[in-house]
């Protein structure tokens, strides 16, 4: 994509052929991307003159606030995961007298309370959006970072001196809420800063933090216990975090702005945008003169916590859009398929320092390097997920004239489709039948490919099909899978001491396998589901207001 020539000041929603046109109806999604006869790349949303447009940044400095974005988003997750892999020694501290080997009874109910630790934690990563996104979607995306890694900075400073369970559990659970915030902006953000035809690759890239975060946290952590007691994976955690928080808060712009939004001769709403020839594209005077009447924003004007609103709808429409929204057939589908992948990686976060310490007598620390395999898995579902996707959807696009369909990404989830159930496969068996140590470990490794390989084609799908609520969107598909993950983490020891490894993994397989091939009938029905869908009478409450028009 990156060597395709662009339609330089062609505005996507003015296009104007040489023949005229009859009126092209656009919704949900379905947009020209390629000009009809030259087949160049359509820039979407059209940039505007103001040298302040984040699309109109430079290339090194998107990819600066990318690589911000996914530092953040790879810190929540490793405070959130990465202790874990010391959780028979944190049993042990918070519970005296639990030991594995002297009693096992005790052992085995004192570790279930120090779970708690780490699903609440999960849980709330994924509740607490239903606060941040609406601050984020209104009052934009700056204050929103500062605020949440502060709270997230100093719980994790809070954790380093805390010996009480209570005080400890109620730490990790405010820990949680703000910690969560990274993970569900990042993709609005990324949004905000890049034209669709780049989205696909830098998504890939959020979404393989998401998992290199967990996988970096074992490794670190399980490192860290080789020479120290478990509670120093906190205090290197707080400095890390820190400095998280300074790089935010030193170099992160408001990324949010306010287009103005294409005229039309009919109210334009998110159900029918109607797009007709017109008289001339902007010309190049008239863009100089708009950019004279703005100014670069200067280093210290971009340090300003606070912009300006962004929408007039209020709060309390933004906190319940997200509930509707799960109701849309893509967005349930795209949860689903998070909740398939990275929840039932949280199944096997929650018990594989007692899996492998008890088949293969592993250390801690040995099960922590067990991650790498994960973390070469996530790097290679990167162009797995990004540049692949990007290429079948192009491809597509080419064959339709230049019209792009949300669905054209979808055929990119095969991969996954093998991946994913062949990987918890491998784990449950390996670890049943005691094979060697590498089967679940490479299982490891493929259920983590799967997850920035198969999630990143399907999150990248809702937010093209729902652009201008990409926030609550996000938010609905994360807050399912941390319900999911919450709910499975309680049962998976349960489940596994009563079925076996082979057993309750095996069926977790089957349910990825059904959920993920479910891409078919959406990709052959999906824009009629769509656009059926977008009437409900559930929906119709969560339809976006005009000022949400993202020019797409």
């Amino acid at each position: 994509m990156a060597e395709d020539p662009i339609a330089e000041a062609l505005d996507a929603n003015n296009e104007r052929p040489e023949r005229v046109e009859h009126a092209r109806v656009r919704t949900l999604g379905n947009v020209r991307l390629r000009h009809h006869e030259t087949n160049k790349v359509i820039l979407i949303p059209t940039p505007s003159a103001d040298p302040n447009d984040p699309l109109n940044w430079s290339q090194l400095y998107k990819f600066y606030i990318a690589t911000i974005i996914c530092i953040a988003m790879m810190m929540c997750n490793f405070l959130a995961a990465g202790p874990t892999i010391a959780i028979v020694s944190t049993t042990m501290d918070f519970f005296p007298g639990a030991n594995p080997k002297l009693d096992p009874a005790y052992f085995s109910s004192s570790i279930s309370k120090v779970s708690y630790f780490f699903t609440t934690t999960a849980l709330l990563q994924g509740t607490g959006n239903f606060f941040w996104v609406p601050v984020a979607n209104k009052y934009g995306r700056r204050p929103t970072y500062v605020l949440s890694y502060l709270i997230y900075t100093a719980c994790a400073i809070w954790l380093c001196f805390d010996h009480s369970y209570d005080g400890f559990l109620a730490g990790r659970i405010i820990m949680g809420f703000g910690a969560g915030a990274a993970e569900t902006i990042a993709p609005i953000t990324i949004a905000d800063i890049f034209f669709l035809h780049e989205r696909g690759k830098v998504m890939a890239f959020y979404t393989s933090f998401l998992s290199v975060g967990v996988a970096f946290g074992m490794i670190i952590s399980g490192l860290i216990t080789i020479q120290h007691e478990w509670r120093v994976i906190y205090q290197v955690a707080s400095a890390l975090v820190g400095a998280v928080l300074l790089l935010a808060f030193f170099s992160f712009p408001e990324t949010a702005y306010i287009r103005d939004l294409p005229e039309a001769d009919e109210p334009m709403t998110p159900d029918r945008i109607v797009l007709e020839k017109s008289d001339a594209v902007t010309s190049d005077v008239e863009r100089g003169n708009k950019a004279v009447l703005s100014k670069q924003q200067s280093y210290l004007g971009s340090l300003k916590i606070f912009h300006t609103r962004l929408t007039d709808e209020s709060l309390f429409k933004l906190i319940l859009r997200p509930l509707g929204l799960i109701f849309l057939p893509p967005v349930l589908w795209s949860a689903l398929v998070e909740s398939v992948t990275i929840g039932f990686l949280v199944a096997v976060t929650s018990n594989v320092d007692v899996a492998f310490e008890a088949t293969y007598g592993f250390a801690s620390w040995q099960v922590g390097l067990c991650f790498i395999a994960a973390l070469i898995g996530s790097l290679i579902g990167i162009p797995a997920g990004g540049q692949f996707g990007d290429m079948v959807a192009d491809w597509l696009t080419k064959r339709n004239g230049g019209i792009r369909d949300p669905e054209m990404r979808l055929p990119a989830m095969i991969p996954s489709l093998i991946t994913a159930p062949l990987a918890l496969i491998l784990y449950g068996v390996g670890i049943e039948h005691k094979l060697h140590w590498i089967c679940p470990t490479i299982g490891l490794g493929l259920l983590n490919f799967s997850i920035v390989q198969g999630t990143n084609v399907c999150l990248v799908y809702v937010i093209d099909s729902y652009r201008p609520v990409a926030g609550e969107v996000t938010l609905a598909v994360m807050g399912f899978k941390s319900l999911f993950g919450f709910l499975l983490s309680f049962y998976t020891n349960n489940w596994i001491a009563e079925s076996g490894y082979q057993n309750s993994y095996g069926v977790m397989a089957a349910i990825a396998a059904v959920i993920i091939l479910m891409w078919v009938p959406l990709y052959i029905w999906g824009k009629q589901i769509r656009h059926a869908s977008w009437t409900w009478l559930v929906i119709s409450y969560i339809h976006w207001s005009i000022d949400r028009e993202v020019g797409e």
